[in-house]
């Protein structure tokens, strides 16, 4: 049996070299909007809002939405705060009560490829915390989701 040559050997190599850094940069682009969350909430963390450790996040197309559920309680001050690694992109969080009532403070907002949503719960209960990608270059927008509380 013949061994390949040197020709189909660094062929070999360089699509292999290819394919893992293609999963390397697949895996960081999640890390990476974790990345741009958490930066959304910095102001906030001087404001004295705790971040939570854990957080969500995925990729969407443009028009799709996540519902992430979430226990909250009365009385708490809570943001959720959304970032993505494509500058280009436009994403928005809303929080919705459990029985579908638009439930975010004014004071909300959305600036390109980040957006916070504020809420202060006037009962305990399960929300519905709403992600969405309004607009991406990209067919597969990844993004995150942080919270902080006070």
């Amino acid at each position: 049996m013949r061994s390949p040559s040197p020709t189909a050997r660094r062929t070999a190599l360089f699509l292999g070299a290819l394919l893992v850094l293609q999963v390397a940069a697949s895996r960081a682009t999640v890390d990476d909007a974790h990345s741009f969350a958490l930066q959304s909430a910095e102001p906030y963390v001087r404001q004295g809002y705790q971040v939570r450790e854990d957080y969500w996040g995925g990729d969407l197309g443009v028009g799709e939405k996540k519902a992430v559920r979430q226990q909250l309680f009365k009385g708490n001050d809570y943001w959720f705060w959304m970032g993505t690694e494509v500058e280009q992109a436009k994403v928005s969080v809303h929080v919705y009560d459990a029985d579908g009532r638009l439930s975010e403070q004014p004071d909300s907002w959305q600036k390109g490829h980040f957006a916070a949503a504020h809420l202060i719960p006037k009962t305990t209960g399960s929300y519905f915390i709403i992600v969405a990608v309004e607009s991406s270059p990209e067919d597969r927008t990844h993004w995150a989701l942080v919270y902080g509380f006070k």
